[in-house]
């Protein structure tokens, strides 16, 4: 699998997964889980979706000479 997560896509999905894990915890709900997905594609640096639509927010971690 190639990665198609970048740093700054990757931070935002798992700050925002923790805080739907956070409200899942908070509220008692199942839902909460759904915190997972942000959370482990971030980590793993791939998102199924992206590779399906063909984006890759990558580019912004390259540097440019």
């Amino acid at each position: 699998m190639k990665t198609n997560v970048g740093s700054y896509d990757g931070a935002v999905r798992f700050v925002l997964g923790c805080f739907i894990l956070g409200l899942g915890a908070h509220y008692s709900s199942w839902y909460g889980l759904l915190g997972l997905i942000p959370v482990i594609t971030s980590i793993g640096g791939f998102c199924p979706l992206y590779a399906v639509l063909h984006v890759d927010t990558t580019f912004t971690d390259r540097t440019h000479s």
